[in-house]
């Protein structure tokens, strides 16, 4: 037994020893972390809630009159308090908000439908509260997507080529024990991502938006977003123009001037979204700044923008890009022609991550993959040219042009023609899907399209992700062009779409009560 008289001193040095380690934790820090490699670490939720061999069950405990004032008042992206109860195990005082870009914007001036994205914060309320570990779950409503697919294939090949992306899963999800449709289920790209993926790294985070519609388009604070004035979307079944929100200089009905992505002038790229290096003047790339999802400031900045001017020169590249994972992310995206993207004109639907000066990109949003968000035909989209695949970015030139980084990323390309889609992996992950969801979209009363309707677009997404890869295996082996301009001057070998009816799978029309572009 201590005597008591050695007590004070006792705690004193015990005091004492752990503000000496707590000086050399802060001093060594970079060390620890060069120690520990920044490494991924495994999460308890990767498989309660991502095991994709059994969909989770979410229901949503509110009460009735929130849960209609949150979807009447949408736009706003507030958060409103809920119980969820995931696969069983309930969670309290959880945030809950409608979530989205142009879908939220389209649903809210949609009289038909209130089926809207949702984020569900674990810990908005309740500080350090998880749900087995993750802080933001996401649940997509599979908007414009009538094969309720596209974005769990996309997924799946990222995870194939193990690229850092957000794990997924199907969801039934439920509103006081009432079931409300099948989701997509997301982890959110915020702190629990950050530390599977990238461990005890400190970096920084980003979702450029460069489109003001339905929010910032980022997951910031609604205090963010651009004043929506009185705005009501229930008063609008079929509202005068001037009765809509501002939409800017957008036109749906105005056809693009480029294969592939928006024209007429119709480039969102401004404020630095698109990641082109244009000067040193953090000022420039103030849409990326607007989008940070951890706090950063004038350093961080600094560091970003010097990192897109040696990316852009070639310079040092592998210093300020972490070239693997941008090669893997550039060959999926590549494969799933989103041009509601970077891939079009688009400059936004991504996140930038940043730690010691070197950035990385984290894919988000393909509902509109595969034709959803063009006017392209069947064949120039399955065609779509690998060497070629960025409208409104520079950023990606270095690597295609430089024939190494452009090997590594034909190569990866490739895996997922041989391996992915050829190799089998493709045929299981699609029946998989079918066989969990099939039963679940016929009985869905919240659902954007009928079973029908489902049924032979999931059967022609099928079709398309076979063409699609043997078009890119055409150009791999130099049996069809592999440019725009070649394929301009020689379009004898493409692959022929036209049995492939892109709007059967779901087409983006911005809910303003006209047809998609033809």
């Amino acid at each position: 037994m201590i005597d008591n008289k050695h007590t004070p001193k006792i705690i004193l040095a015990l005091m004492a020893a752990a503000v000496v380690l707590c000086l050399l934790l802060a001093g060594f820090y970079d060390s620890l972390v060069t120690i520990l490699g920044g490494s991924a670490i495994n999460m308890e939720y990767e498989t309660e809630l991502f095991d994709t061999s059994e969909i989770i069950s979410v229901n949503i405990i509110m009460d009735e009159d929130d849960w209609n004032a949150m979807l009447k008042n949408a736009l706003s992206e507030e958060y409103y308090a809920c119980d969820v109860i995931v696969n069983g195990q309930r969670f309290y005082n959880v945030a809950i908000r409608p979530k989205g870009n142009t879908s939220l914007s389209s649903i809210a001036m949609d009289p038909d439908t209130d089926r809207f994205s949702l984020k569900l914060e674990f810990d908005h309320f309740v500080k350090g509260q998880t749900c087995f570990g993750l802080d933001k779950l996401i649940l997509n409503n599979n908007f414009a997507d009538a094969t309720n697919m596209k974005e769990a294939v996309i997924y799946d090949m990222y995870q194939f080529l193990g690229a850092d992306a957000s794990l997924y899963n199907y969801a039934s999800v439920s509103l006081n024990g009432e079931y409300r449709g099948v989701y997509l289920a997301l982890e959110g790209v915020e702190e629990s991502f950050m530390l599977r993926n990238y461990g005890t790294q400190d970096g920084e985070l980003y979702k450029p938006e460069s489109m003001g519609v339905g929010g910032s388009g980022t997951d910031g604070a609604p205090g963010d977003k651009p004043d929506m004035g009185d705005f009501d979307p229930s008063d609008m079944p079929g509202g005068a123009p001037e009765d809509r929100p501002d939409m800017g200089d957008f036109d749906p009905s105005d056809p693009p001037s480029d294969r592939g992505g928006f024209g007429g002038g119709f480039s969102m790229g401004g404020g630095g979204a698109d990641l082109n290096y244009t000067d040193d003047d953090p000022d420039s790339y103030s849409t990326i700044w607007e989008g940070e999802i951890t706090g950063t400031g004038s350093i961080d900045h600094g560091r970003v923008v010097t990192a897109l001017k040696h990316i852009s020169e070639g310079d040092d590249i592998e210093a300020y890009l972490d070239v693997d994972n941008i090669l893997k992310y550039m060959a999926v995206h590549t494969f799933a022609v989103n041009m509601d993207s970077l891939t079009g004109k688009m400059a936004h639907n991504y996140y930038l991550y940043e730690y010691n000066g070197q950035l990385n990109l984290i894919p988000w949003d393909y509902n509109l993959s595969f034709g959803g968000m063009s006017t392209d035909s069947a064949t120039d989209m399955i065609n779509s040219a690998v060497d070629t695949p960025y409208q409104g970015t520079d950023f990606f030139d270095q690597l295609l042009e430089n024939e190494e980084y452009s090997a590594i990323y034909h190569s990866y390309l490739r895996k997922l023609v041989d391996e992915y889609v050829y190799g089998g992996r493709f045929d299981e992950v699609y029946s998989r899907i079918r066989s969990q969801i099939d039963q679940l979209v016929e009985t869905d009363p919240t659902a954007f399209y009928t079973y029908d309707e489902y049924t032979a677009a999931a059967d022609m997404l099928y079709d398309v992700i076979r063409l699609r890869a043997d078009s890119i295996a055409g150009q791999l082996d130099g049996t069809i062009p592999s440019t725009d301009e070649g394929q301009r001057e020689d379009s004898s070998n493409l692959i022929d779409g036209s049995s492939i009816d892109l709007e059967m799978m779901g087409a983006f029309d911005m809910g303003m009560g006209g047809e998609t572009p033809e």
